[in-house]
């Protein structure tokens, strides 16, 4: 596992270096839309193929969930889960902070995770059993205990806003409560700087498998705690995550008062 790593890291920067320098010249007239505010760019589409391909070579015989769907093969033991380019908004708009994001599930469990954030040159990663580690130093979650003195981070749905009131009702409550909220635009970031002790605790739903997977793992493995909204395991494929440290409590506690209230 720790050369399929290696491996892993090296296509991972050499992805990230074509869409560093796609960046400098992006074409804003090849923006699409895969609905309402859910951009894709040909820099998405070239990275992922790139990535699927890497893979394929370094893990023959595996499957692949990948945002952009240039593989749809699945595999009964080896999965990659994939995003190309996690901040697609961020990338179009000229902010810098996006990252690429690979994960590996071997059956149901997450095996190995890699989140990369391009413009910082940041390469956060984790095998699981195994610790965290950015740019392979050893990295830990905040050791804050007390949400009063933490910095969240989360995100806003840019479509299905159903539950934006009681989503809103829980931003509002920590904005009270907390040193602050911040909003990135890449949850994969939002992850791994919660796996770094940037954020003591991050939160979102509406959220994809390939948003989640390598920064769940980078939490995880950093010494902090991943659950949905309900408390549970179902974080992955079910749509909504909350992240943290020692206050991971605290904020599911905030959360499932207005959350689960609203939707039994």
């Amino acid at each position: 596992m720790q050369q399929l790593l290696q491996d892993v890291i090296v296509l991972v920067k050499e992805t990230g270096e074509f869409i560093r320098q796609e960046a400098l010249k992006f074409d804003h007239s090849k923006i699409e839309y895969k609905g309402k505010n859910d951009l894709v760019s040909y820099v998405d589409k070239e990275a992922e193929k790139r990535l699927v391909a890497g893979l394929s070579e370094i893990l023959p015989g595996s499957g692949f969930i990948a945002e952009e769907g240039t593989s749809t093969q699945k595999s009964d033991t080896y999965n990659w889960i994939i995003d190309p380019l996690d901040g697609t908004t961020n990338f179009t708009h000229g902010l810098p902070i996006y990252a690429i994001s690979i994960a590996l599930l071997k059956r149901n469990e997450l095996a190995l995770g890699v989140v990369y954030e391009v413009n910082k040159d940041e390469c956060f990663h984790a095998i699981k059993g195994g610790g965290a580690f950015l740019n392979h130093m050893p990295i830990k979650v905040s050791p804050i205990k007390s949400l009063d003195k933490a910095l969240l981070a989360t995100g806003f749905p840019y479509y299905n806003f159903e539950q934006m009131q009681q989503y809103l009702s829980i931003i509002n409550e920590f904005m009270q409560t907390t040193h602050g909220l911040r909003r990135m635009g890449s949850a994969a970031v939002d992850l791994a700087y919660t796996a770094c002790g940037r954020f003591e605790g991050f939160f979102e739903y509406n959220l994809n498998a390939w948003d989640v997977a390598a920064g769940a793992l980078l939490v995880s493995e950093a010494g902090g705690k991943v659950t949905d909204f309900k408390g549970g395991s179902d974080f992955l494929f079910g749509r909504e995550l909350i992240a943290g440290n020692a206050t991971q409590s605290q904020m599911l506690t905030t959360i499932q008062k207005y959350w689960l209230k609203e939707n039994q």
